[in-house]
C-alpha cells in the first residue's frame, strides 16, 4: 500500500466528515447520511481497484 493511497483515502474521509458536520448542523441529517455512504462507496471502490491490481501483479509474477 502506497502513501499516495493512504492520502487519497484520508482526503475522502476528511471531506466527508466536514460535509457531514455541515449538513447535520443545518438540519439535513438524511443528506449527511447519504454523503457518508457516498464517501464509503468511493473509498471501497479505490480499495477494490488496488486489490485487483495486487492480484494482477501476483498472477503475473507466478505466471498464472
Amino acid at each position: 500500500m502506497s502513501v499516495d493511497l493512504i492520502f487519497k483515502i484520508a482526503a475522502v474521509g476528511i471531506i466527508v466528515a466536514v460535509l457531514n458536520q455541515l449538513l447535520i448542523k443545518s438540519g439535513r441529517d438524511e443528506q449527511a447520511m447519504l454523503t457518508t455512504l457516498a464517501g464509503l462507496i468511493v473509498v471501497l471502490g479505490v480499495i477494490v481497484r488496488e486489490v485487483s491490481r495486487l492480484f494482477d501483479t501476483i498472477k503475473s509474477v507466478f505466471g498464472l
